[in-house]
């Protein structure tokens, strides 16, 4: 992103030079190249590189913003997915710098996570730095841990409930804000973090299947696969509910939980069916003629996916032990 580099620079458009100027001593200048100081340039440049490799992320590639990875199943492929990827860089005039660049990895750290053949771990250093955490006693410590758990919320089982002492506490008035109910969450969060979940990868054209649970203060889900009869976690997904959501009636908050999960994992329900595991009526209540308006918005962004509802089977996976209930 270095404008002196000469790599992964976006010209900019000429109507909006004039609106980039910077006045130094020697006078007024503008850019050519859009600068990532501007709010909008990480989101600019994200739909630059959907539009160029359209047709590989997904598939041999995974790009976010400047971060790229070409990847192939068998050895043999990932020199023509390489060379396929190359191709589109020299076409569209993006230059990398090599410094940066590694290749023929088998695994590797990409957004924070390590990706391996076995699936996507999370990254030892970020656990270690929770593990070895002393108890917070300032509103500093407790901010940084809220922060360092948000950082594994995908690996995190419900993890607002998880967490949600630690944000009660921050919202107190006393001075003594830690009590013994964040400790206990703080020990049960270590417990946890001592053997996180390996994420899988899904296989494209196979079913995937979300479980959702509900509580007084939060939503969560847990998008899985399975493969050779046992079940895998995708992604856990998790919000805390605003005020007027906590009055909601349960199927309504199961309801909201399929949505949440659906919005934020909005690629793997386009690429994949998802069969909804619930032993509540949820799809009688979002095509009742008598639903709420609410709930008719909800059916609405629902009905752009394949979605099947199917009673709730055994969980055969531990990590997924708390969606039992």
């Amino acid at each position: 992103m270095d404008a002196y580099s000469g790599y992964n620079q976006i010209m900019m458009y000429d109507d909006d030079k004039a609106k980039t100027s910077f006045i130094i001593e020697r006078g007024t200048y503008c850019y050519k190249v859009m600068p990532f100081g501007l709010k909008n340039a990480g989101a600019t440049y994200q739909r630059l590189v959907n539009k160029i490799f359209k047709e590989q992320i997904g598939r041999t590639m995974e790009v976010y913003v400047d971060d790229m990875l070409v990847k192939a199943p068998k050895r043999a492929d990932h020199l023509k997915n390489l060379t396929e990827a190359f191709s589109l860089l020299r076409q569209y005039r993006m230059k990398l710098n090599p410094s940066k660049c590694t290749f023929g990895v088998s695994s590797g750290r990409f957004l924070g996570y390590l990706v391996t053949q076995r699936g996507i771990e999370a990254h030892p250093r970020q656990i270690k730095t929770i593990l070895e955490m002393k108890s917070p006693s300032t509103v500093k410590e407790i901010q940084s841990l809220t922060g360092r758990a948000a950082a594994l919320n995908r690996f995190l089982s419900k993890s607002t409930d998880k967490c949600r002492p630690f944000f009660k506490a921050l919202k107190k008035g006393q001075k003594d804000k830690w009590d013994d109910e964040c400790e206990v969450a703080f020990q049960n969060l270590k417990t946890y973090l001592t053997s996180p979940p390996l994420l899988s990868k899904p296989v494209p054209g196979e079913d995937l299947f979300v479980y959702l649970a509900v509580s007084n203060s939060a939503v969560s889900s847990a998008l899985i696969r399975e493969e050779l009869g046992a079940q895998h976690p995708i992604f856990y997904t998790s919000k805390a509910l605003l005020d007027a959501e906590t009055r909601y009636p349960k199927l309504e908050k199961l309801i909201l939980a399929l949505v949440v999960s659906a919005r934020k994992l909005r690629p793997y329900y386009q690429a994949h069916r998802v069969i909804v595991m619930t032993d509540f009526p949820l799809r009688s209540i979002l095509h009742s003629p008598n639903a709420s308006q609410r709930l008719m918005k909800w059916a609405i962004e629902l009905s752009q996916y394949d979605l099947l509802y199917r009673p709730k089977t055994a969980i055969k996976a531990q990590a997924l032990a708390d969606f039992v209930a």
